[in-house]
């Protein structure tokens, strides 16, 4: 009989989803100068599984209002949007509504701080 142990390795590998959705109204300007990006009134930050969603988003939020992208990786599918509080909300919900509706995502709570 042998003593050999067993291991299980168990793997956590997200679908299609929003894995988070935050604003950030007024942050501290000096959050602006550690980014490397322009100060705005607001930071919408995203991630998204799979990675090469986050250039969907991209395309999404220009489109859905007036801000701009702080920060895109296709690698990590991080996302940074940038632009006043109401805008930056704006491209975040319709980010979400998006992917939820069209291309059956999970969406993810945009939560606020």
């Amino acid at each position: 009989m042998s003593d050999e142990k067993k291991r299980f390795i168990q793997e956590f590998v997200p679908g299609k989803q929003v894995t988070l959705s935050h604003l950030i109204a007024n942050p501290d300007p000096d959050m602006f100068e550690k980014l490397g990006i322009q100060e705005s009134g607001a930071l919408g930050i995203l991630t998204l599984t799979p990675s090469e969603t986050v250039i969907i988003a991209g395309d999404l939020a220009t489109k859905a209002a007036n801000v701009k992208l702080g920060f895109l990786d296709r690698f990590t599918g991080s996302l940074v949007i940038v632009g006043n509080v109401s805008e930056v909300d704006m491209a975040m919900r319709e980010i979400n509504r998006f992917l939820a509706d069209t291309l059956h995502y999970t969406p993810a709570q945009i939560t606020k701080s």
